[in-house]
């Protein structure tokens, strides 16, 4: 129920609503979680910094999400709540943004809405930073578009690295199922299950909610179509530049190059010198992330049975996954801002082919074609680009499809002059700011994008056929070409100057898919990073593989 309080119009009658009357009304929101009084302003309402849950500090550290009871009073939702406790980016980054309201007490979620909606589609933006940045109230995920198109956007933060992720023996013992780690996964299915519970007040349909994310947003996406605990929360799914990896177990690891996350928790709190949990727990949150940074501590999601009971790429196959219609597609220059991802390149062409024939052996030839020895530099972009990001978004999209739920595949293919210029032509993330139609919030070190109508028209495309998805499932934009499922004929969206339908994506995916095939049929041996002039050798031909 929504009471709104128009202070201008009150104003108004006592003779004074010129010289006093405030640019914003007040909206009161009576949910299940308590009174929220948030800001209305052209149409738009916005409740910002709603906490979804008790405050994960003291013993609540390292234990799943707790809700919250219900407040009383009011609670003022006008301004953001704090990022949760993070490393900061290299300040000459282009990812670098300065957040410095942050918190171990950070389980927070941002609404923005039609001042009138009635029954609105749900999207709710789970941010990237590799489990280790971000936040949901960042100005790039700003969803002031959304709301002009009838849809709320509810964004949300959730626990981040060593705080998010962290599983050891101890607490495992804690745990009634004997689990631990995978703390940021819980929240996010937590701040989904508020979402259920209080969306209707704000005018949110509870029955048509989208889940939405970038890079480990994205993967988050996946991990919540997998786990149990959370398919009956959302009911569409938004992936942007996912990336499907092999995941560590909890404390039996079947990979000898992947740790199982209880031992590394083991090893951590040796390395930031706790000889248990309590010591831990005395640690400062600041203290605990940069530590566990400098130390080269990663945060995973991890098979932990009961939040995900297995590899992805299994669920997805075995079509236990949520059967819903995805949105999902990758940028052509995934690693130009990444370079990390890369190894190191061979001295020269021969170097590069004799590496690529010792290791793709028969699919070597296949191999060279879409990535020759001719350049180099380009070839082992493509390479990680292909076998990682796309073959992830196309893997997703091809595993809804085959069980004949509409699926929709994208390649955004777009540069503009600043972005070009510095060699990061479509880089990874490039897409947000056009899927979000805020392109003059970008971080600091962004390349400028030009406000030009040519960019404006694209970022009104993408903003079209993401609304238009989290509406009805059927992405679609004014005056921009239908967009086709992927079906059989691999149909994709390339958002290049302007959105242009195209089928069969050139991006190695079925030589991608085949080596992955063979490779999870040998016990032990890993699919994913490893790839290119690095790759394992081939294995022998499995059945069911090519």
């Amino acid at each position: 129920m929504i009471r709104i309080a128009l202070f201008s119009a009150a104003l108004c009658l006592l003779g004074s609503c010129e010289a006093t009357a405030p640019s914003n009304d007040e909206m009161i929101v009576e949910a299940p979680a308590g009174d929220i009084r948030g800001t209305t302003a052209g149409g738009t309402a916005r409740f910002l910094g709603i906490p979804y849950a008790q405050a994960p500090i003291g013993d609540l550290r390292w234990r799943p999400t707790v809700p919250l009871p219900r407040w009383e009073g009011v609670y003022e939702a006008s301004a953001s709540g704090a990022a949760c406790v993070q490393p900061s980016a290299p300040e000459h980054s282009i990812y670098y943004t300065p957040y410095p309201n942050q918190s171990e007490d950070c389980l927070f979620l941002d609404i923005t809405a039609p001042s009138d909606a009635r029954s609105a589609p749900v999207m709710v933006w789970i941010h990237g930073g590799s489990l280790l940045g971000g936040t949901g109230s960042d100005p790039m995920y700003d969803g002031a578009e959304y709301a002009d198109r009838g849809i709320i956007l509810v964004s949300i933060n959730y626990r981040l690295g060593a705080l998010g992720y962290m599983a050891h023996p101890e607490l495992s013992a804690e745990s009634p199922e004997n689990i631990s780690g995978n703390y940021g996964l819980m929240d996010q299915i937590q701040a989904l299950e508020w979402v259920q519970d209080n969306i209707s007040a704000f005018g949110g349909n509870p029955n048509n909610v989208t889940i939405a994310g970038e890079s480990a947003g994205a993967l988050s996406v996946l991990y919540l179509m997998a786990s149990p605990e959370a398919k009956e929360l959302f009911h569409r799914a938004i992936s942007q530049s996912a990336y499907m990896v092999t995941m560590p177990e909890l404390r039996n690891s079947s990979f000898p190059d992947i740790p199982a996350s209880e031992p590394t928790g083991v090893w951590l709190a040796g390395q930031l010198g706790a000889g248990n949990v309590a010591e831990l727990r005395a640690m400062s949150a600041e203290d605990i992330t940069l530590r566990a940074t400098k130390a080269g501590y990663y945060p995973q999601i991890s098979i932990d049975g009961k939040y995900v009971t297995g590899q992805l790429v299994d669920i997805f196959d075995k079509g236990q996954q949520a059967q819903i219609p995805v949105l999902a597609g990758y940028n052509e220059g995934e690693i130009r801002s990444l370079p990390i991802l890369l190894p190191p390149a061979p001295d020269n062409a021969a170097s590069y082919e004799e590496e690529i024939r010792q290791r793709y052996i028969e699919f070597a030839d296949r191999f060279l074609d879409l990535y020759p020895a001719s350049d180099i530099p380009e070839s082992m972009k493509a390479t990680t680009r292909d076998a990682i990001y796309g073959w992830t978004a196309e893997r997703l999209v091809a595993s809804q499809a085959n069980s004949g739920i509409p699926s929709f595949l994208y390649f955004f293919d777009h540069g503009y002059p600043a972005a070009d210029e510095a060699g990061l032509h479509a880089f990874h993330g490039a897409e947000m700011p056009f899927a979000f139609g805020t392109m003059s919030s970008v971080p600091p070190n962004w390349p400028e994008i030009p406000a030009t109508a040519e960019e404006q028209a694209l970022s009104d495309a993408m903003l079209d056929y993401w609304a238009s998805f989290v509406r009805d499932g059927a992405p679609q934009a004014d005056e921009a070409p239908d967009w086709q499922q992927y079906d059989q004929h691999r149909a994709y969206m390339a958002f290049e100057d302007s959105p242009v339908g195209r089928v069969n994506l050139q991006n190695g995916y079925a030589l991608h898919e085949a080596v992955t095939c063979r490779r999870r049929a040998i016990p032990g041996l890993a699919w994913s990073w490893n790839v290119g002039v690095i790759a394992y050798p081939l294995p022998e031909r499995a059945p069911d593989c090519e």
